[in-house]
């Protein structure tokens, strides 16, 4: 298998962005690792523990104190987590989150078990870069990992991606997603599976394909937490094989993501509860075997 870009972030060698440095600590901060009043270990600690240059922490470190989540913030020491903002009874905030952070901490457990719904599996596979990392750094190591993941089938007429003008079936475009979906499935799937070899992990990938083109994102972890993110249609060109193709498209990797835990609460628990029933028929039911090419 060539190696790509996204094999060479999970043994380490890829540097964080700032993006992901950032959160990484928003996580930590909402998980309670860090709490409101606690002072951050200092740009040299941080830089030292993810890798990475001090541009790349203070540029972190930045994004966090647009949020409000630093204060204190000066040259002379390092800055402490702010109290958060009271609630607002009038207009709650949902709760957004970054896969990357959500999938470290799922590989906490013993037994890790994700389940996914998707358009493409690219999120997927760039945000595992992290937990895998830490696996390879010996800072996690679950007994077992099972990923069950629902793909589109090749065999259906996609909702999107879709030519702005021409038929719903346009072949050309139906091959470029559909090498798109493979490669980045087998991707994932090797990353997922070096490490039986690597650590001697119990590692079981299985794809299944669906009869439609989801509208939504679905991440199932431990099911014990439900995140779920919209796709957004819209219009975009893109170069393949020497042409222009304008379509009506998603950029997944843009959706927000809302995060459902059980502990939550009653509402919570019963969109995760229900959102396992639904993933479960789906997998039992309508869908198919998933061979990639």
């Amino acid at each position: 298998m060539v190696v790509t870009q996204e094999n060479v972030a999970v043994n380490g060698s890829r540097r964080l962005s700032p993006q992901e440095i950032a959160d990484i600590l928003r996580e930590r901060i909402r998980t309670g690792d860090l709490k409101a009043g606690d002072r951050l270990p200092t740009q040299a600690e941080l830089a030292d523990e993810f890798g990475v240059e001090r541009g790349t922490v203070r540029q972190a470190l930045r994004a966090l104190q647009e949020d409000g989540l630093l204060s204190n913030v000066s040259k002379g020491s390092p800055p402490r987590i702010a109290e958060p903002p009271a609630p607002s009874a009038e207009e709650p905030q949902p709760t957004m989150v970054g896969l990357a952070p959500r999938l470290t901490e799922a590989f906490t457990a013993q037994h890790v078990r994700v389940d996914v719904v998707c358009h493409t599996s690219e999120t997927l596979m760039l945000a595992l870069g992290e937990p895998l990392r830490r696996i390879h750094d010996g800072s996690i190591r679950p007994d077992s990992i099972a990923f069950r993941i629902l793909l589109p089938s090749r065999d259906i007429n996609l909702a999107f991606p879709v030519l702005v003008e021409g038929d719903r079936d346009d072949d050309t475009v139906h091959q470029r997603w559909l090498s798109m979906r493979d490669a980045q499935a087998q991707v994932l799937k090797h990353n997922l599976q070096a490490i039986r070899f690597t650590h001697g992990i119990d590692v079981n990938v299985t794809f299944r394909a669906l009869p439609f083109t989801p509208p939504v994102k679905l991440y199932m972890l431990n099911g014990e937490e439900a995140l779920i993110g919209y796709y957004i249609p819209t219009k975009r060109a893109e170069e393949w094989q020497s042409q222009t193709l304008e379509m009506y498209d998603v950029l997944g990797s843009a959706s927000v993501l809302f995060s459902f835990l059980k502990r939550s609460g009653q509402r919570d628990e019963a969109f995760v509860k229900e959102s396992e029933k639904w993933f479960d028929a789906l997998w039992e039911t309508i869908t198919t075997d998933l061979t990639l090419s």
